[in-house]
C-alpha cells in the first residue's frame, strides 16, 4: 500500500512539472514585451533556477527569442503557437527533396513535378531567420541521402497529363484520351471512368470502359495523348476499393486469380518471415524450420521472376500454372549463357 502511495505521489509531481512547463510556454507565446527569469519564477511559484532549467528546456523546442530592457534580459517565444507545430524541421524537408529527386532520376517528371512545387512553397513559408537556422543541418542531410533509383524503365509522362487525370477524378467525369500501345502504328481513342492512379517504376491510370460490362485495366501515362476531361459523367463506385483491387495481382499484369502456395526453405525462413510477398498472405511454420506462405492473386510472369531472387530457396506447391510460367521463364534465361538465336517475337505482357 505504501509503494502504490510513493508511486502515485511520483505521478503527480511529474504531472505537476508538465502543467508548469506548458503554462510557461504559453505564457512567454502571449507575452508581448516578454519575461525575465523573476517573471517566470513568480508566475510558477518556483525559484531562480528552477526557472533557468524550464527555460533551457523550451529553448531547445522552440525559437526563444530575447530583448534587453533595463539590463534585464526578456524572454519571449516570436512566433504563435500553432506555427511553431506546423514548422518543418530539416529532416522533414530533406525527405521531401530526395523523394523529389528520385522520381525525376526515374524519369517521372509528372510525379516528381507537384513534390517539387510543395517543396518550393514549404520553403517560401519560411522567413530568413528560420532558413538560417534550417540550412546547415539541411545541407548537411541532403549532401548524405538519397532514395535508391533500381533499375528499370526510364520514361516519361506529360506531367499535363497527371493533372487532367486528377482534374477528371475531382470532377466525376470520363477521361478521354488517345492511347499507344506495342504493336499498333496509331494511337488509338479512349474513354474510360477514372478509378484511381498508381505510381511506381511507372505512373499508371485505372480506368474502366462506361460502355463495357468489364473490369478496370491499366493504362500507362506516358501513353496517352491529348489527356482532356470528358462531357460525359463517370466515376468510381463508392464501394471500389483501389487496395483491394491491387491485391487481386501479384504485380501490374493481371491475368485472373490463382491460389498461390510457396514453400521455402529452412535456410531462408527467417528472411522470408519479414518479407512482403502479398498483403493477404499466410505464412505456417512447417515444423523442419521451413515455412509455406500462401494467397490468392495473379500475375504470374512477374511472380516467377520474383521467385528467382530467392536463389532456389522456394518450391512452387501450387498452381501449376506458376510451374508452366516458371519454366517459360528458365528457357528465356539460359539463352543469356548458351548462345541461341533470339526469338523472331518474344512473349510479352499483356497489354492495356
Amino acid at each position: 500500500m505504501l509503494a502504490i502511495q510513493v508511486r502515485g505521489d511520483s505521478v503527480t509531481d511529474r504531472m505537476g512539472k508538465l502543467d508548469r512547463l506548458l503554462a510557461l510556454i504559453h505564457a512567454l507565446a502571449e507575452s508581448i514585451d516578454g519575461l525575465t527569469l523573476d517573471d517566470m519564477a513568480d508566475r510558477l511559484g518556483v525559484n531562480r533556477r528552477t526557472a533557468e532549467r524550464m527555460r533551457d528546456v523550451i529553448a531547445r523546442h522552440f525559437d526563444l527569442d530575447v530583448r534587453i530592457d533595463d539590463r534585464h534580459k526578456r524572454f519571449f517565444i516570436r512566433d504563435s503557437l500553432r506555427r511553431v507545430y506546423t514548422r518543418p524541421n530539416a529532416a522533414e524537408v530533406a525527405a521531401l527533396q530526395a523523394e523529389a529527386d528520385a522520381w525525376k532520376e526515374r524519369g517521372q517528371t509528372a510525379r516528381a513535378s507537384p513534390l517539387e512545387s510543395l517543396l518550393g512553397k514549404v520553403k517560401g513559408a519560411l522567413d530568413d531567420r528560420e532558413k538560417r537556422r534550417l540550412d546547415p543541418d539541411l545541407d548537411a542531410l541532403l549532401r548524405l541521402q538519397r532514395a535508391f533509383v533500381p533499375a528499370g524503365p526510364s520514361v516519361q509522362a506529360d506531367p499535363a497529363a497527371l493533372v487532367a487525370v486528377q482534374g477528371a477524378i475531382l470532377a466525376g467525369t470520363c477521361l478521354e484520351f488517345d492511347y499507344s500501345t506495342e504493336g499498333r502504328s496509331e494511337p488509338e481513342w479512349r474513354r474510360v471512368i477514372p478509378y484511381g492512379l498508381v505510381h511506381g517504376s511507372l505512373t499508371y491510370l485505372v480506368g474502366k470502359m462506361p460502355d463495357r460490362d468489364a473490369p478496370p485495366v491499366y493504362y500507362r501515362l506516358d501513353r496517352m495523348e491529348n489527356v482532356r476531361a470528358s462531357n460525359i459523367t463517370g466515376c468510381a463506385p463508392e464501394d471500389f476499393d483501389l487496395d483491394a483491387w491491387l491485391a487481386t495481382s501479384f504485380g501490374i499484369w493481371r491475368d485472373g486469380e490463382h491460389d498461390v502456395v510457396l514453400h521455402i526453405s529452412g535456410q531462408s525462413a527467417e528472411r522470408a518471415r519479414h518479407w512482403r510477398f502479398h498483403p493477404s498472405q499466410n505464412l505456417h511454420e512447417n515444423g523442419d524450420d521451413s515455412l509455406t506462405v500462401s494467397f490468392r492473386a495473379g500475375g504470374l510472369r512477374e511472380l516467377a521472376e520474383h521467385i528467382f531472387i530467392w536463389g532456389g530457396d522456394i518450391r512452387i506447391a501450387a498452381p501449376d500454372a506458376l510451374r508452366t510460367v516458371m519454366r517459360e521463364r528458365l528457357d528465356a534465361a539460359a539463352r543469356a549463357l548458351d548462345g541461341r538465336p533470339f526469338l523472331s517475337s518474344s512473349p510479352q505482357m499483356p497489354k492495356s
